[in-house]
């Protein structure tokens, strides 16, 4: 397999990197500080970039570009700032992405546009307080009555839950277990009924907004249903199934943030009267970094390019998944024991680094169930 970096990834990858530097970096602790989501960046400065509408087709005011040039930008975005990252794919990847793969044209015209461009801040409702990586226990209903269906029910971990003004949210439309008992629903903000929780006080990506959505008697007409009643289930899986590639991304970024880092502090910072990059123990642990990071970059490209061939990749973004949180969290211990005491402090970036890069092992499906994704694929064969 040849994944070549292309003019194209280089270009954008560039441009993020400038517009990040400009406008994100200076803020970034802030922000981490207060758990202040930046909406005015999505708004102003991501979506005019095209970054919030990087898959969507152009005519419906996307970018129109593809998964490897996806994976650049979230790459870094993350290298600077993991919530910020967070927010970025999820935006992208999960309500914007399942409008784009399941809503028909007339729905696709009248949201896209709008999230393509930051106009809308999108967020997507699946996980329950009782029904985390078990989702056919939901307790979210909707019951149909004439041409409107009523949702119930309260989400929870929903990034953007207070801020977002359209949520992709998948409640049950039949029997409890039932696969295809489920159903997707676009709420636009301001519905009456939908109303934000308990925003989380998090350890890590902390200025990605995380809070409840609640639905009470909310009436949504059945023009917002995504694709037919009943498929909210697999349609959630196979969103899961590209949502697995935007982690990866996200973790691939944090762990090069983190290995960068801890490269220029080892050239710089002097013991015993010479840079600590001469000494064996430190030059070990970053060549242990450069080389597990350079495998997760491999298995995400894998994922991406099947994903851009419209393949199956069910195993290959779950292997993605699975291992680049996983390395994403070691490297960011590794940045963090490189840079001795100053690592523990807020005046080195490695301490936000490793806060941050726990989430990647837990949300979109956690590392223990992104392995029993892979056993199952694996003894499937």
């Amino acid at each position: 397999m040849e994944f070549a970096t292309t003019e194209s990834q280089t270009m954008i990858a560039q441009a993020v990197r400038d517009l990040c530097e400009r406008e994100l970096r200076p803020n970034l602790m802030d922000w981490d500080e207060s758990q202040h989501f930046p909406k005015d960046l999505f708004r102003n400065h991501f979506g005019p970039a095209g970054m919030l509408g990087v898959l969507v087709p152009e005519e419906y005011g996307g970018a129109g570009l593809g998964y490897f040039e996806y994976i650049s930008t979230i790459v870094e975005v993350a290298k600077i700032c993991g919530s910020v990252g967070l927010s970025v794919a999820a935006h992208n990847s999960l309500c914007t992405g399942h409008i784009l793969y399941f809503a028909n044209d007339e729905q696709k015209r009248r949201w896209l546009p709008k999230l393509a461009t930051g106009e809308w801040i999108g967020a997507w409702a699946l996980t329950e307080p009782n029904t985390g990586s078990d989702a056919m226990r939901m307790k979210c209903t909707a019951r149909k009555e004439g041409s409107e269906w009523v949702l119930n029910g309260t989400k929870c971990w929903i990034t953007h839950g207070i801020s977002s003004d359209a949520v992709v949210v998948i409640a049950r439309t039949g029997e409890l277990l039932d696969s295809k008992g489920m159903t997707a629903f676009v709420v636009e903000r301001g519905t009456p009924g939908l109303k934000a929780g308990k925003k989380e006080n998090k350890l890590g990506m902390r200025a990605s907004e995380t809070a409840e959505v609640i639905f009470e008697e909310c009436r949504v007409p059945e023009a917002n249903v995504l694709g037919n009643v009943g498929e909210g289930f697999q349609q959630a899986m196979k969103i899961l199934d590209g949502g697995r590639i935007s982690i990866a991304a996200l973790s691939l970024g944090i762990a090069k943030g983190a290995y960068e880092a801890s490269v220029k502090y080892a050239k710089e910072r002097e013991q015993f009267g010479q840079p600590i990059a001469n000494f064996q123990a430190i030059a070990f642990k970053l060549a242990d970094m450069a080389t597990r990071i350079e495998a997760a970059e491999l298995l995400t490209l894998q994922a991406a390019d099947l994903k851009n061939r419209g393949k199956k990749m069910t195993k290959e973004s779950a292997m993605a998944k699975y291992y680049a949180s996983e390395v994403a969290v070691w490297a960011s211990n590794e940045a963090v024991q490189i840079h001795g005491g100053y690592g523990y402090t807020k005046d080195f970036p490695v301490e936000k680094f490793y806060r941050d890069s726990k989430l990647c092992t837990i949300g979109e499906g956690t590392s223990e169930i992104q392995k029993l994704v892979i056993s199952r694929q694996v003894l499937k064969g």
